[in-house]
């Protein structure tokens, strides 16, 4: 999962500039996904978790195992992010604030994002490697490596908040 991992906060430390929607509201008058989700952290946070995957690739063929595919990295490191704009989108949709927790979405969005993608486009790959002790581990770490990557980006000055 690290290539899914590391787009989210690379993308608060890389984001600023124009926003995914332009500033665009939905019908309900309300901002699509807001001023917290811009092209430039969309397209930051990707790239490093493509890196970090490729990264991944290359250590795996020199310890002699193969978890990842190049197209594993791709899905992975995209859907996380594609998965934070569906909850960005639903926060909004339901009166959140920007920054607002949201327990459970907010920790995991990026999982949702990321597999979902995997099993739209790559279904052996899921079928092969996420394995349910596999995906039990990805829920049960995932919390606790958003609330520390928050809190780091909080103490940083990255995040105004440490969810």
């Amino acid at each position: 999962m690290i290539p899914a991992y590391i787009p989210n906060p690379v993308a608060a430390v890389t984001g600023g500039g124009t926003p995914v929607d332009c500033g665009r509201r939905w019908r309900d008058g309300i901002r699509i996904f807001g001023d917290g989700k811009t092209f430039r952290g969309l397209f930051g946070g990707v790239t490093a978790g493509i890196l970090a995957g490729f990264l991944l690739l290359l250590l795996e063929g020199h310890l002699g195992i193969s978890i990842h595919t190049p197209l594993s990295v791709v899905l992975l490191a995209a859907g996380a992010l594609l998965g934070d704009l569906v909850k960005s989108f639903v926060k909004r949709r339901l009166r959140k604030e920007r920054g607002e927790q949201w327990l459970i979405a907010d920790q995991y969005d990026l999982v949702a994002g990321a597999l979902v993608l995997c099993v739209l486009v790559d279904p052996a790959w899921v079928a092969a490697r996420i394995t349910p002790l596999v995906l039990l581990w990805i829920l049960l770490i995932t919390p606790l490596l958003h609330r520390g990557a928050n809190i780091i980006g909080y103490l940083a000055g990255v995040k105004d908040v440490p969810w």
